[in-house]
Order: structure tokens, then C-alpha cells, then sequence
């Protein structure tokens, strides 16, 4: 009997810890499995990205070579993922490595990846070590977004017309208004007309106007009126012929239409273009120069459409034009991404133009002084379309030799002559017209 109730004693425990075996072991299975999609959550909210992070990703690492829609110097972006699944069954593993070392995936033997490298003339894409899996993933979600379609509005029915019924009912009223004013002065006609008639008949002398000398003949015979009249007829003529000769050769507001619309206020204001990267001689030579058609292309051999703000004057489509007009000036076919080699010279037409007896120096005044372009050439990043700004006459250029003080800190081009100056006239500041700015040899040979 004893024997039995151990025996009893000893499976009730061994179940016992049976049953907390099983239950430990549960708990720890539940606990590892929450862990499980914990881990596994984070890794696809990590691999899903953010697009507006990608966005910026994009514009700093990308953009130079790719856009979205459109092939440049490379393919365009715009779902390459899934393209690439679809189309040559390859996954973001082997993107990755392209994006981390395309020359190293290229020399692997990889044969969409040499397929590529052939087709873009054997130029391999710059690696980009640095970009994490995560700043890929978020790239990727930028190329992934679905392209944004542009909804223009629709016009309202009937606001034109209201507009148009407005116009029309002023012209109508104003018509009334003439045709009553002349059947009122043909009216009166009429009246005096019957009055005199009536007078007529009815034997009433009407009485006439006392005939007087004319004006003129008054005038005739007033020798000091004749005399005073000529001489002021004669100074306001020497007046105008005068301002009139002054005005020869002075173009200020000159703004020609040019064969391919240039925007300024596009490239020097919104973009911050510094003026002196197209007009490169101006630092260094007498003229400030004409930009070559490829300076143009070192910016538009990317930028074939303009995604800027527009105006009522022009339009996105105006401006996408004039891109196609140096594109054809310059013969690249943004379709092939290569120069055709049929170039076509642009006419410019030149705005300044100074007499060919007076000399200017820009290097002088840009490099030496350090004048601005806006002082002679006025806010020119605002322009649309450029013009002359100021007369450029010699006057204008003496008052400013006159007023402009000499830049001669830290300037050792000045170093000696200012000290001598200084001493001479008994100041520290030194006006270009104390340098020599006056002397008529410094403009005109």
C-alpha cells in the first residue's frame, strides 16, 4: 500500500512538471514569435521608403544624369524597379549593388549590366557607396510615385460673356449718346434757320455782326507782338533741336526682340546664375562678351523643359520652344542624347553699343574696381527681356568717375598711386576723377 501511494505521489509530479514543461515552452514560442514580427515589421517598414525623403535623395544624387519620364545622359526612372522585375527579372539586390558599384558589377560579367554600359557609350554610372539600403528604399519610392497629371481649369460658363454683354452695352450707350448730341446740334440748326425765316416774313430786320479787323491782321501790324513772337518761336526751336540732337546715338530703353528668347530674370534671378559665368570674358577682357552655344548646353543638355513658374505673357509651352530653337541652333537631338553636328548660327542682336572712338575696359571696371553689372547694366535679374538700361552718354560716365570712390583697401594695384594721391589732394578716399578719370585720353584715342 505504500509502496502504491509513492508510486501515485511520483507520476502526480512528474505530470506536473510535464504540464509546466509544455506551458514554458508556449510562452517562450508566443514571446519569440512577437519578436519575430516585430523584427519582421521594421524590416518592411525600412524597405517600403519615404518618397519625400527620396524626392530630395533624388535632386541631390540623381538629377544631374536622370529624370523620371525622359531618358538624358541616363535611362529614365520612373518605376525602374518594377521594370526591371518584369522585364529582366532582376530584384533591388541587384540594384543595390549597381547603385553601390556599377563599374565592379560591370566587371563581374553581369550581362544586363554590360548591356547597359554598351548602350550608354561605355560610360559607367558614378558609384554611390555612401547611399545606404534605407536611402536606396526611399529613392525607389520616389521613382515609384505615380506621375502627376496637371488638371486645368475649366472656365466658367458665361463669365466671358458677361464680360463681352458689358463691353457691348457701354458701346451702345456711347453711341446713343454721340447720335443725340448731333440731332441736338442739328435740332438748334433747324431752330435758327425757322427764327430767321420767320423774321424774314414777317418784316423784322435782323441785326448783323459788326464786321471787325481779323486777329491776324491786328497781329500783322503790332511790330513789337511780331517781334517778341519770333524771338520765342526761335529759342523754343533752339530748344528742341537741341534735345533732339543730344538724343543721337542715345539708345537708353533700346530692348530688341532677339532670335532666341533668354530670360534673365529665369537664369540670373530664380536660378542665381552669376552673370559673370556666361559673360566669362568680362573679368579678363575689354568686352564682356556673347556666351557660345555650349555654355548654354552645359545646363540645357539636362533641362529640356521649363518647370518654373509662367506668366500671361508666356507659357511653359512658349519657353519649351525656345529650348528646341537652341537645340537646333546647336544641333543636339535630346531624343538620341547626342550632337547631330548641323549646327545653325544664332543672330544676336546687341543691345549696348558704344562709338568706335570711345574706349571701355570691362575687366577694368568689373576685376580692378569692382563695380557690380547692375550699376551700369540696372537690375538686370529682374528682366525679362533685357534693355538698355542707362544713356551711356559721356556725361553719364563723367558723374560717375566723379562719385564712385576707388576700391584701394586690400587692392595692391592702387597700393602706390593711392599713397601719392592721398598726399596730394589730402584725403583717404580717392574718387576715380582724382586717379585721372577726366582726362580725355583715358576714353577716346
Amino acid at each position: 500500500m505504500k509502496k502504491l501511494c509513492q508510486s501515485l505521489k511520483d507520476n502526480s509530479t512528474k505530470n506536473m512538471k510535464q504540464v509546466i514543461y509544455r506551458k514554458l515552452t508556449s510562452k517562450i514560442l508566443h514571446l519569440g514569435f512577437i519578436i519575430l514580427l516585430t523584427f519582421s515589421s521594421t524590416i518592411l517598414s525600412a524597405q517600403e521608403g519615404d518618397a519625400a525623403k527620396g524626392k530630395s535623395l533624388f535632386n541631390t544624387n540623381c538629377a544631374a544624369c536622370h529624370k523620371l519620364d525622359k531618358k538624358t545622359t541616363g535611362p529614365a526612372l520612373r518605376n525602374v524597379e518594377q521594370r526591371l522585375a518584369d522585364e529582366q527579372g532582376l530584384d533591388r539586390v541587384w540594384l543595390t549593388n549597381w547603385i553601390h558599384n556599377s563599374s565592379g558589377l560591370i566587371k563581374s560579367g553581369d550581362a544586363y549590366a554590360n548591356q547597359v554600359f554598351g548602350e550608354y557609350n561605355n560610360v559607367a554610372m558614378t558609384a554611390f557607396p555612401q547611399l545606404s539600403d534605407q536611402d536606396i528604399s526611399d529613392i525607389l519610392a520616389y521613382t515609384a510615385k505615380e506621375k502627376e497629371v496637371k488638371v486645368e481649369p475649366v472656365p466658367v460658363a458665361g463669365a466671358g460673356n458677361a464680360n463681352a454683354e458689358g463691353g457691348i452695352s457701354n458701346q451702345l450707350i456711347l453711341g446713343a449718346l454721340a447720335l443725340l448730341f448731333a440731332l441736338l446740334a442739328f435740332a438748334l440748326i433747324l431752330v435758327r434757320q425757322t427764327l430767321n425765316k420767320f423774321a424774314e416774313a414777317k418784316g423784322i430786320a435782323v441785326e448783323e455782326d459788326e464786321k471787325r479787323m481779323p486777329l491776324w491782321k491786328a497781329f500783322v501790324k503790332n511790330q513789337f507782338l511780331v517781334l517778341v513772337t519770333t524771338i520765342l518761336l526761335l529759342l523754343t526751336s533752339g530748344y528742341f533741336v537741341y534735345g533732339y540732337l543730344m538724343q543721337v546715338g542715345v539708345d537708353q530703353g533700346y530692348q530688341p526682340v532677339q532670335p532666341i528668347h533668354f530670360s534673365h530674370k529665369i537664369h540670373a534671378g530664380d536660378n542665381g546664375i552669376d552673370c559673370k559665368y556666361c559673360h566669362s570674358s568680362a573679368r579678363v577682357s575689354k568686352t564682356s562678351g556673347i556666351p557660345s552655344l555650349n555654355v548654354c548646353m552645359n545646363c540645357h543638355k539636362s533641362v529640356a523643359e521649363y518647370t518654373g513658374e509662367t506668366t500671361p505673357e508666356h507659357s511653359k509651352e512658349f519657353y519649351d520652344g525656345e529650348i528646341q530653337k537652341l537645340y537646333a541652333a546647336s544641333g543636339w537631338s535630346d531624343a538620341d542624347q547626342s550632337y547631330t553636328g548641323e549646327t545653325q548660327p544664332v543672330k544676336w542682336v546687341r543691345i549696348h553699343n558704344l562709338p568706335d572712338f570711345v574706349y571701355f575696359n570691362h575687366s577694368q571696371h568689373v576685376s580692378v574696381g569692382g563695380i557690380q553689372c547692375q550699376t551700369c547694366h540696372g537690375p538686370i535679374e529682374t528682366m525679362e527681356v533685357v534693355e538698355q538700361f542707362a544713356p551711356l552718354t559721356m556725361g553719364w560716365c563723367i558723374n560717375c568717375h566723379r562719385d564712385t570712390e576707388v576700391k584701394v583697401k586690400d587692392n595692391g594695384y592702387y597700393t602706390k598711386i593711392h599713397e601719392q594721391l592721398s598726399k596730394k589732394y589730402g584725403v583717404e578716399k580717392l574718387t576715380a576723377a582724382q586717379m585721372g578719370g577726366l582726362e580725355c585720353g583715358k576714353c577716346h584715342y
